[in-house]
């Protein structure tokens, strides 16, 4: 094999165009991107909601990841408190569960530059997705959070923080054996209810009947939340709640989704 000469100089490679590494190993040096699994999960004994996918990052989401990352995204290890008035500079900050690839958080961004974003989910190529839209378009009021959302709440955030909370198209765990993993259940709400401030508004969405019936009963029995509709029933979808590319391919097929909007009192 023939030697490179000491002086020559030697190619640098560009970060987004190598290839991605294997599952379970690290995608990213450490501050460069998410880690696999920030806060240990696999010690905690708790149901867990969600379900990690493992997916290849494209190279314009490993440099988005790499170029943004380290100011916009934040792993949820469960060892620090988070000032989100220092995080959004003072702006009042809605949570968002699960954004998939985060079309529909950018729009809201952007139609809503007064209101902060703390975007969480586990998906890498959606968290590069986000942050390469929140980058392209100037959204600098997008934080992105990897991991656990329970975690984040739990551990991460402080009492009356949040002036709202958004969980758009959950796993709805269709089978029944499965229904105890549903993030939509009275022990999330009752430590979300903690962090949400008087007033905040919950707003869920879900295309899967079955499970939009389980989160109005859910709800409407919480002590700690009321309906916005004076008919006790569900909202019609707000404004501000884009239509995603996801949602219009189930209303295409006949799918009814249904919103709901709960005060935290």
């Amino acid at each position: 094999m023939s030697e490179q000469p000491e002086n020559s100089p030697r190619p640098v490679a560009d970060p987004a165009s190598q290839p991605v590494a294997r599952r379970g190993s690290q995608r990213f040096a450490p501050g460069e991107g998410p880690l696999p699994d920030p806060a240990g999960s696999h010690h905690e004994r708790r149901i867990r909601s969600f379900q990690p996918r493992r997916s290849r990052v494209t190279a314009g989401q490993a440099e988005a990841m790499l170029k943004r990352w380290p100011d916009w995204g934040l792993d949820i290890d469960g060892k620090r408190v988070l000032d989100l008035d220092e995080m959004f500079g003072g702006l009042p900050v809605v949570l968002e569960i699960g954004f998939g690839m985060g079309e529909a958080t950018a729009q809201m961004a952007a139609a809503d530059p007064g209101t902060g974003i703390l975007a969480v989910d586990v998906h890498t190529p959606g968290q590069g997705n986000l942050l390469g839209l929140a980058d392209r378009n100037g959204l600098t009021n997008v934080r992105v959070a990897n991991g656990d959302a329970i975690i984040l709440l739990r551990e991460m955030l402080v009492g009356d923080s949040l002036d709202g909370c958004r969980v758009y198209f959950p796993d709805p765990w269709p089978k029944a054996r499965h229904h105890k993993r549903r993030l939509i259940q009275p022990e999330f709400l009752g430590l979300l209810a903690t962090r949400l401030k008087p007033g905040a508004v919950l707003h869920c969405a879900t295309d899967w009947e079955e499970y939009a019936e389980q989160m109005l009963e859910v709800l409407t029995a919480h002590p700690d939340f009321e309906n916005t509709q004076a008919d006790g029933g569900y909202a019609p979808r707000p404004g501000f709640r884009p239509l995603t590319r996801f949602e219009g391919q189930g209303l295409d097929k006949g799918h009814v989704v249904h919103d709901l909007l709960f005060r935290r009192k």
